[in-house]
Order: structure tokens, then sequence, then C-alpha cells
């Protein structure tokens, strides 16, 4: 059904998308786009926001829409203190997966992997008890881009311009690291255009063309979090921690980000935010992270040379200046 409203939907001028979002208590609504593992289905349920849904929505002029009514969340060390909300949601008429159960006390063990990483739990949105049941919202203001680096280069948050907003979405980027995927041992790069590669029924340029003019349109920030790895790669440096990410979250909820100075990375081109409140301002620039300098720069010029490869086969339908707006080498 969401392939059949990714080739409708762009007819109409509506633009469909493979996210989730919520809204505040003044309708300020917000999208959050990731690929598996990057944390968008624990992002959006946000105990002090109301959940339109973790999956599939359209934009148009009058705002956005739920298109499923269900969610599907990961849930591997799954606890009620970290996420209260999709901790709830598992109760009868949830769906559960790959997680491991007692036979006696009928208790399952979210901290066991050992059927696989990818445990997940599937479940209706009104489980969630903040959900907007109309499944509608205003027009976003905010866009957030999630990405779960497993090398270690991206910021944990940056601002984008609608070029660069156009080039990332484009590009889909995250990367897969042991436990995540079948036959997964180290990380490893990958991009999923619109960050809904499986989905799409047209060129990934049109779905960026629809997000460029909901953006102008709306006067909607676009915003990318890292919700990887700072001070290492995967097996060296450490997951950013969930609450630094849900700060990150909320400051760009209540516009502080949008006041704090900022600085160009010198690889990527983002505008990175030097503070942030709740989070340490060393891990706001990720090469302050790592003792070895000299790898840090060898691994971000590794992932920047990645996306300029993956991005050659959208070159012939992409302008002059989304392409410039990608990594420089």
């Amino acid at each position: 059904v969401f392939s059949v409203m990714n080739y409708l939907l762009p007819k109409k001028g509506i633009f469909s998308m493979h996210c989730s979002a919520n809204v505040g208590v003044d309708g300020d609504s917000a999208i959050f786009f990731g690929l598996s593992g990057t944390g968008k289905t624990t992002l959006s349920a946000d105990p002090n926001r109301k959940l339109i849904g973790d999956d599939e929505h359209g934009w148009s002029d009058k705002g956005i829409f739920n298109i499923e009514g269900g969610c599907y969340a990961k849930c591997i060390n799954l606890s009620k203190e970290h996420e209260p909300e999709i901790y709830g949601a598992i109760k009868f008429g949830a769906l559960v997966e790959n997680v491991v159960m007692d036979d006696e006390t009928r208790e399952f063990d979210f901290d066991d992997d050992s059927l696989t990483e990818n445990t997940r739990v599937g479940y209706p949105v009104d489980y969630i008890s903040n959900a907007e049941l109309s499944g509608m919202a205003p027009t976003p203001k905010t866009v957030i881009f999630l990405t779960a680096d497993a090398f270690g280069v991206l910021p944990p948050v940056s601002k984008l311009t609608s070029a660069q907003a156009m080039y990332h979405f484009i590009s889909g980027y995250t990367a897969k690291v042991a436990g995540t995927e079948v036959g997964v041992k180290d990380p490893e790069a990958t991009f999923s255009a619109c960050f809904g590669g499986p989905f799409l029924a047209w060129h990934p340029a049109k779905y960026a063309e629809l997000l460029a003019d909901k953006l102008a349109k709306h006067g909607a920030q676009t915003w990318l979090v890292n919700t990887g790895w700072s001070g290492g790669a995967y097996g060296v440096g450490s997951r950013i921690k969930l609450k630094y990410t849900r700060a990150i979250i909320d400051a760009i909820h209540s516009g502080a980000l949008e006041k704090v100075a900022t600085v160009e990375d010198p690889v990527f081109g983002f505008a990175v935010p030097t503070s942030c409140p709740e989070v340490p301002a060393d891990i706001l620039q990720p090469r302050n992270t790592w003792s070895d300098k000299a790898n840090f720069d060898d691994k971000a010029r590794k992932v920047a040379s990645l996306f300029r490869e993956n991005f050659k086969k959208y070159e012939a339908g992409t302008s002059a200046e989304v392409r410039a707006a990608g990594p420089k080498l």
C-alpha cells in the first residue's frame, strides 16, 4: 500500500514520506526520517508530545497525515525507564518477535539477543497513551534526518540548508552494525534513497523536490541528528547516549538550537551548533572526541567518498546546487 501511495500522492503534489511524526501541545509538528536502528520510533514516541505515527505519512499543503495506523518498534534493551511509551504498549494484542520469553513466568527478557539483536514489537497506534488518534497534524516546521553513523565522524546534530537537505535525503545514509542485520559483522555504510528506497515509484529527485518545496513554502528547518558512535568507530568508540539525543531533539523542538552559534564542518559542510542544553559541548564536534585525530580525518574522508560514490547514480536527475551540497574531499 505504501508503494502505491508513493506513486499516487506525488502526482497530486503531496509528499509521501517513510518517516515517523509527532506533535506538541502548540500544534508544532515534527517529522523524523531514518532507517532501521537509527531511533525513528524511539524518538518520536515522546511522553511530552502526541504520536501521529511511526513509519508512513503524507505531507500536503494542509498538513501531515498518517497512512498506516500501527507501530513497529525495535525492543532490544527496552526498559520502562528509557522508553516508557513503547514499554507500556507491549500488552495483550501486541505482536512480539524474536524476544526470548521465560516459559514459566511468561516474562520477556528484552536484553537477550541470543536469537538476534533485531527484536521487534508491533502494536496499534492507540496503544501509545498519548497518540493523536486523528492521524493528522498541522504543517511541520521541523524535519529531522536520523542516522546511526557507525564510523563516528558525523556530528550529533547539524543544521542543513535546503540543498543539503535534498542531498542527504536522496542519499539516505546510515550504517549497519553487527547484530542488526543478518551476516553483518563489521560496520558497513548503507544508503537507501529518501530513507525508503524499496518503496519508491519515481526517481528520488522527485521526492527531494517535493521536500524542498514544502521546506520553502512552510519555512521548515531540516536537522541531521546522528544517534551513532562518538569517540571512535564501532568497536572503539561508544554509542551516543540516548539522553543526549533526547536533549538535542528537545532543543530542536523548543527552538533553542536555532539561536546557537554554529561552525562549519570542514568535510561535510554542515552548520554544527557549538552548544546544546544538557549536552556536553565537547561531543558536538566529533573530532574532539577522538584521541587519534589523524585516524578521524582518514575515516571522515572515507565516509565522504562513500557518499560521493553513492550519489553518482542520482546526479543526472539533480541540480548543480544539490550536487554541490555533498561532502568535499
